[in-house]
């Protein structure tokens, strides 16, 4: 049973929590968390999921992502999603997510970073991934529109590209 910190709109804890895969309550929140991992060369680390996976089966992904468990903060999850995943270690504490995109039942912090990863040293979670690679934005694009890809919002996929080396508007 995974238990996740409740949230008002404010994103502020209320001392609450639920149980994954229970209804919300109106004006409850959860706290999702993302990272985009770069190589040098701009391309993104992306993850195939699972085929018996809930959600999105045997498509192809982001680095990482999944929900805050309670007691976590957002570097707290993404540091533990991203090893459970594929067994990768990295300190998030003295970062901030480049976005937060606010969505119906929460808040989804996207990390991304740039890191060269030898995808043979990874371990990968049997229960959530199938396998990894380096992917241009043109490959994505392209597996969106076969159907292979987690069907984002394009305009997203490219401001994640193009915010890869840092914060804020400017370059």
């Amino acid at each position: 049973m995974e238990l996740w910190d409740v949230y008002d709109k404010d994103r502020s804890k209320t001392g609450k929590t639920m149980v994954r895969g229970e209804e919300f309550a109106e004006g409850c929140y959860h706290m999702v968390v993302h990272v985009c991992i770069f190589n040098a060369k701009g391309e993104m680390l992306i993850q195939q999921r699972q085929p018996f996976k809930e959600g999105w089966p045997d498509m192809w992904d982001v680095t990482v992502g999944g929900s805050a468990v309670s007691g976590e903060s957002s570097q707290d999850a993404i540091e533990r999603e991203l090893f459970e995943e594929i067994g990768l270690r990295y300190d998030f504490q003295k970062i901030r997510p480049q976005l937060t995109i606010n969505f119906d039942k929460g808040f989804n912090d996207i990390y991304l970073i740039e890191r060269e990863v030898d995808l043979d040293s990874l371990c990968l979670q049997p229960e959530e991934v199938q396998r990894v690679k380096w992917a241009s934005q043109e490959e994505i694009f392209r597996m969106m529109e076969s159907g292979e890809f987690i069907p984002y919002y394009e305009p997203l996929l490219q401001l994640l590209f193009e915010m890869r080396k840092g914060y804020g508007t400017i370059r």
